[in-house]
């Protein structure tokens, strides 16, 4: 994958970290909920999603709404 320099790799990342923060969830907590949802990802992935440094593919990002009570068109809204 080609790296880009003062870009991030998502535009949700930061917002992903607010709602996990906000419920109080560590990011352990959140990866063993995504594997309820057949997403495996680890801590360490989702730190780095959440920095923005790595992308977040569709069925995560789904599964990541679903786990952290986020709707998606609201998450939607947000983006643009």
């Amino acid at each position: 994958m080609k790296k880009y320099e003062n870009t991030k790799n998502n535009v949700v990342g930061n917002l992903i970290k607010k709602y996990r923060e906000e419920k109080n969830l560590k990011k352990i907590d959140v990866c063993k909920q995504l594997q309820l949802h057949a997403v495996y990802i680890d801590s360490t992935e989702l730190k780095r999603m959440e920095d923005g440094k790595m992308i977040i593919k569709d069925f995560e990002l789904i599964a990541l709404c679903k786990v952290l009570n986020i709707d998606f068109d609201k998450l939607k809204n947000t983006i643009y």
